[in-house]
């Protein structure tokens, strides 16, 4: 069964990265420009297996996006990195105690999103 990831960044160019990168694990990538497109793709029903979720983004944040599904028990399953250049330690508590299940600052390399990848156990083909 095909894996599903939501790639959630104000960025084009982060979304590329990040869904290229998925994508070669073999995974059926959609992206959304901010957290409140992202919830309208979650509201319609699609279901995914992860979500990479900038945190600085127009409309509505990485962190109120967490919070947000954490919120739906529906949403229970999905996984959530939060991928970000916000590098203090308080803002990966904040982020963490709000219900996200891993956190990678940016700057990033493959390497370093597949080993979070496979702490979560969602890690899909190496391809």
């Amino acid at each position: 069964m095909t894996k599903k990831a939501l790639v959630i960044d104000d960025s084009r160019a982060m979304r590329t990265i990040l869904s290229g990168i998925l994508g070669g694990l073999g995974y059926e990538v959609q992206g959304a420009e901010d957290g409140g497109r992202a919830l309208d793709i979650l509201n319609a029903g699609e279901l995914f297996d992860l979500a990479l979720v900038d945190w600085n983004m127009p409309q509505m944040t990485g962190y109120d996006f967490v919070c947000e599904v954490r919120k739906e028990p529906r949403f229970a399953d999905l996984r959530l990195v939060m991928v970000t250049t916000e590098t203090e330690i308080s803002r990966m508590s904040e982020a963490l105690e709000a219900g996200a299940d891993e956190y990678i600052m940016k700057p990033f390399n493959k390497e370093m999103l597949l080993e979070k990848l496979m702490l979560l156990g969602v890690e899909a083909d190496r391809g």
